[in-house]
């Protein structure tokens, strides 16, 4: 896990996105008001949340939940950016 001043603070929603999706995880925005998205992890099912806004702090707890549920880790994210 990363240090929350090595990740990124400028990072957009989109991206990140893509990247999860590249990963393996299927990406819906349907419902709700479009200010979250939608990631589960195909293979186990498991969610998460994206909110719109990906300041530091915010995708150092996301991430932390990421490896968690999928032991997808910041590197593999990293290399999909």
């Amino acid at each position: 896990m990363p240090s929350r001043k090595s990740l990124p603070d400028n990072l957009k929603r989109n991206r990140f996105a893509r990247a999860l999706e590249k990963l393996g995880f299927e990406i819906s925005t349907k419902g709700g008001s479009g200010s979250h998205i939608k990631a589960t992890f195909i293979s186990n099912q498991k969610s998460i949340t994206i909110p719109n806004d990906l300041r530091r702090d915010v995708l150092y707890y996301l991430l932390k939940e990421i490896e968690a549920q999928t032991k997808v880790s910041w590197e593999d994210i990293r290399r999909f950016l």
